[in-house]
């Protein structure tokens, strides 16, 4: 990040004392899940604010109608290079309960909670207990099996990266350092690339998820347990709804290990295990069903990779005969292009669920129906 967004962050909560009176609007991102619950007219609904869209699709199944939940990121937005305005300052201040993935999806987090006078906020950290995989950058020196399995057990065990730890603090700011100023993004996003320097700095605040991998809600069995978090802090918030909240829950997690159990069965005997995809999010989906992602980039969508990297993404496909090359929606498809064009394979779109599109939303998608478009894309790639 620049350090003149980090300068400016005091001023910016300041600005929001101002603005908090304004009236919220729903967010473009929110499609409107069915929910088993319906308050009475005389029953309090909770304010609730959500970091990005997964986080808005699990809170919504659970709280159902006894919430009114509000996405920060807008529709369409990449929510990595994200950050809050003073109006949405005003509204995190404003709310019963904040949810946000953490594990360094949401790099402000840290700055907006130091700067909140709000003390009866819940806050509610969805990948709190969760084995965490470390993000790193990817090596594409060597683009084989071992530098690219995220199924092993030396990764991500509660031992090695102790994360299952109290969140609801400072620990987020204490262990991952999201100290985003000039100094802190030269030394840790330094590629030593430097015929790309320019164009990799401009980006290298998103780099940095403090050395952790975020993308945990595209694993449906991790996603579970996001979703049994978010039951527990909306009941920490109106403990009189605990009932309803956990008859939600039941029920959107019993589609979600539907959607487990079907992720499962598409790969057990499929013909390969991996898979080239734009940028490294899909590490615990991968190790959940004994996969190999093979990521061109790290894990921002929107870093570019080298021209090292590059060759051996190309070495790889081309040595396993790799026919589909991955691309997602809320980013350029240019850089899989490039590769499948080289290698002579076709390109498909493999969604990280960072956001939805206007297209998406109108269309009337939702988590579940992204991830199935992702296990029938991932089907047909593997069997190739």
């Amino acid at each position: 990040m620049k350090f003149s967004k980090t300068a400016a962050f005091g001023l910016f909560f300041s600005l929001a004392l101002v603005v908090a009176g304004c009236g919220q609007t729903k967010s473009a991102s929110e499609p409107d899940p069915s929910t088993a619950s319906t308050p009475a007219a005389t029953e309090r609904k909770l304010n609730v604010q959500v970091s990005f869209y997964p986080m808005y699709e699990f809170t919504k199944n659970v709280a159902g109608d006894l919430a009114d939940v509000h996405t920060l990121v807008p529709a369409g937005m990449e929510p990595h290079d994200w950050e809050p305005t003073p109006q949405d300052m005003a509204s995190i201040e404003k709310a019963d309960v904040l949810v946000y993935n953490g594990a360094g999806m949401e790099s402000w987090i840290d700055q907006v909670k130091d700067s909140l006078s709000n003390d009866k906020l819940i806050q509610v950290e969805a990948s709190k207990g969760i084995n965490l995989l470390e993000g790193g950058e990817h090596d594409h020196g060597d683009a084989e099996a071992e530098d690219h399995d995220h199924d092993h057990a030396s990764e991500g065990t509660a031992e090695e990266h102790d994360h299952d730890h109290d969140h609801a603090e400072s620990a987020t700011t204490e262990e991952h350092a999201h100290d985003h100023g000039d100094e802190v993004a030269t030394e840790e996003h330094d590629h030593d690339h430097a015929d790309e320097a320019t164009e990799e700095h401009s980006h290298s605040h998103s780099h940095d998820h403090g050395g952790l991998d975020p993308h945990v809600w595209l694993s449906p069995a991790l996603a579970i347990q996001e979703v049994r978090n978010i039951e527990a802090g909306l009941t920490e918030a109106a403990p009189e709804y605990a009932e309803q909240f956990k008859q939600n829950a039941d029920v959107y997690v019993a589609k979600l290990e539907t959607l487990d159990t079907d992720f499962k069965a598409a790969v057990t005997d499929s013909k390969r295990k991996d898979f080239i995809t734009q940028h490294a999010a899909f590490g615990y989906l991968a190790q959940e069903y004994g996969l190999q992602q093979v990521p061109i980039a790290g894990l921002s969508p929107e870093q570019e990779p080298s021209a090292a990297q590059m060759a051996s993404v190309i070495d790889f496909a081309k040595e396993h005969q790799v026919k589909t090359i991955f691309f997602e929606t809320l980013v350029s498809s240019k850089v899989s292009e490039t590769i499948a064009n080289e290698v002579g394979a076709k390109t498909a779109v493999l969604n990280p669920i960072e956001g939805l599109t206007e297209e998406e939303i109108a269309a009337g998608m939702d988590y579940i129906s992204v991830m199935r478009q992702n296990l029938e894309a991932l089907k047909l790639a593997l069997n190739e």
